[in-house]
C-alpha cells in the first residue's frame, strides 16, 4: 500500500516537498534585543532540520518593530540582521528539507507596553480572555499611506528571506492578525475600497500577496495562513473563505494554510471562548481531533493550489484517511514536533500510530507557558521533559517574558 505520508508535493511555482508533513509555525521568542536571529534559534530549528518533515515554517517573524506579538519576535524592516538571519535559514535547511519563512503584522494584537497605539483597518479594541495577563490599546486606524506601507514592508521583508536562503515565504493571514482583520467585517468597518464588501475587504491581501510575488519572483514559493472561519458571531465566515479561495485561484499561490480563530477566540488549540456564529460546530465535532478537517474537503474542492491544514491532528490514521479522501495536501503538526521532535519522521516510517499530545493534562492558560518553556530547552540543546507541570511552567515562562520585555524596551531606550 502507497504511503500517501510519504509523497512528494508538486507545488505551482515548480517546486517540490518532499512528503506531506510540515512542521507548522509556533512562535519561538528567541530573538535578541535588537529582534534579530540568534543561535539558540539556530540549535532549535537544525534540531528540527533532522524531524523528518518535508517542510518547517518559522514562527512569527515580524515586517514592522513596532508591531511585535511578542518582544522576542525576529523582524524584517531593514538589513542590519541578515547576517544573523542567513544562519537561521542553513540551519533549518541541514537536513535537506525546505524551511519557509512566516512573515506576519500584528495590526491590533501588539501588548500596549510594546505599542500604545497600534495600526488596524478600523478602530476596534480587542476582547482578550480577562486574567491572561494581556494588556492592549485601542487600535488608531490606518490611512491609505499606511496601509501601501505595510504592504511594501511584507514585500520587502520577502525579498530579504530569499536573499537570506530561506526556500520559501508563508504570509500570515490568520488568528487576528493585520490580514485576517481586513478580512473580517468585525474589525474591517471602513467605507472606502479597502472594506465593506468581501472583494474591497479582501483586496489588502490580494495586492499583498502581488506585491510579495514581484519581490521574490516566479520560482521562490508562496504560501498563506488563512482563517477557514474566524468562529465568531459577526466575523469572517467559511462561505467568505471559500470566496476568498476562489479569488486565490486567480494568484500565484503555492500553498494555502487552514487554520481558524484568533487571540479573541483560540480555535487554534481547540478553545471556543465566544459565540462561534454560523459556523459553531456541534460537540461531537468538537471532539473530533484535526478541528479544522470539517471545512477542508469544501476549500479543496474550489482551491487550484496545495491545500494544508492545521490544528489537532495526533493520530496517524486521520491524517491518512484525509489524505486518501482529498480533503487536504499536507498534514500541519505544531505541538507535537515540541513534544517530540522526531515524530514526522517516526510517522511517516509508522513506527507509531500516535502524535504525543501532552496538551489534555494541561490548563488553557498553561499551554502557552508549557510548549514555550520546552522550546527554550531545545534551544538549549536539550530534549523536551514531558514531566513538567504547567504551573511550573507558567511562572516560569512569565519571568522570562518579562525579563524579555524589560530587556527589550531598554535596548529601544538606549540604555
Amino acid at each position: 500500500m502507497t504511503n500517501l505520508l510519504s509523497e512528494p508535493v508538486p507545488l505551482p511555482c515548480g517546486t517540490v516537498l518532499t512528503n506531506r508533513i510540515c512542521k507548522t509555525a509556533m512562535s519561538e521568542g528567541l530573538a535578541d534585543n535588537a529582534n534579530h536571529a540568534t543561535p539558540r534559534l539556530e540549535t532549535l530549528y537544525r534540531r528540527w532540520a533532522r524531524s523528518g518533515a518535508g517542510l518547517l515554517l518559522s514562527g512569527n517573524i515580524q515586517v514592522d518593530r513596532n508591531h511585535l506579538e511578542r518582544p522576542g519576535n525576529i523582524v524584517i524592516d531593514d538589513d542590519s540582521g541578515m547576517r544573523q538571519l542567513a544562519r537561521l535559514a542553513q540551519a533549518g535547511k541541514a537536513g535537506g528539507g525546505h524551511f519557509w519563512a512566516q512573515l506576519s503584522h500584528t495590526g491590533r494584537q501588539v501588548i500596549q507596553e510594546i505599542n500604545p497605539a497600534p495600526l488596524a483597518p478600523s478602530v476596534v479594541e480587542l476582547d482578550v480572555l480577562r486574567g491572561a495577563g494581556f494588556t492592549f490599546a485601542p487600535p488608531r486606524e490606518m490611512t491609505e499611506e499606511d496601509i501601501r506601507h505595510a504592504i511594501a514592508q511584507f514585500a520587502y521583508a520577502a525579498g530579504k528571506t530569499r536573499e537570506a536562503g530561506f526556500t520559501g515565504v508563508s504570509l500570515h493571514g490568520a488568528h487576528g492578525y493585520l490580514v485576517s482583520q481586513f478580512l473580517s467585517p468585525l474589525t474591517n468597518r471602513r467605507r472606502d475600497e479597502w472594506g465593506g464588501s468581501l472583494r474591497n475587504r479582501a483586496r489588502f491581501l490580494l495586492t499583498l500577496l502581488a506585491a510579495v510575488r514581484e519581490a521574490v519572483g516566479k520560482d521562490f514559493p508562496i504560501g498563506l495562513k488563512l482563517n477557514s472561519s474566524d468562529f465568531q458571531r459577526g466575523g469572517f465566515t467559511h462561505q467568505e473563505c471559500l470566496e476568498v479561495v476562489a479569488m486565490l485561484n486567480d494568484t500565484s499561490l503555492d500553498l494555502l494554510e487552514l487554520s481558524g480563530g484568533s487571540l479573541e477566540q483560540p480555535m487554534v488549540i481547540g478553545v471556543s471562548l465566544k459565540d462561534q456564529g454560523i459556523d459553531g460546530r456541534p460537540a461531537a465535532t468538537v471532539r473530533r481531533e484535526a478541528y479544522f478537517v470539517e471545512f477542508a474537503a469544501s476549500i479543496r474542492a474550489v482551491a487550484r493550489m496545495p491545500v494544508m491544514v492545521v490544528g489537532g491532528f495526533r493520530t496517524r490514521s486521520v491524517m491518512v484517511d484525509a489524505l486518501r479522501r482529498g480533503e487536504l495536501d499536507v498534514i500541519g503538526l505544531g505541538r507535537p514536533m515540541i513534544a517530540d521532535p522526531d515524530i514526522a519522521r517516526r510517522l511517516i516510517a509508522g513506527e507509531t500510530d500516535i502524535a504525543p499530545a501532552p496538551e489534555k493534562n494541561l490548563d488553557l492558560l498553561h499551554l502557552l507557558p508549557w510548549n514555550n518553556m520546552q522550546l527554550k530547552r531545545m534551544s538549549d540543546g536539550l530534549e523536551p521533559d514531558l514531566q513538567l507541570k504547567g504551573e511550573a511552567a507558567a511562572a516560569w515562562f512569565a519571568a522570562w517574558e518579562k525579563e524579555y520585555l524589560c530587556a527589550l524596551m531598554a535596548h529601544r531606550q538606549g540604555r
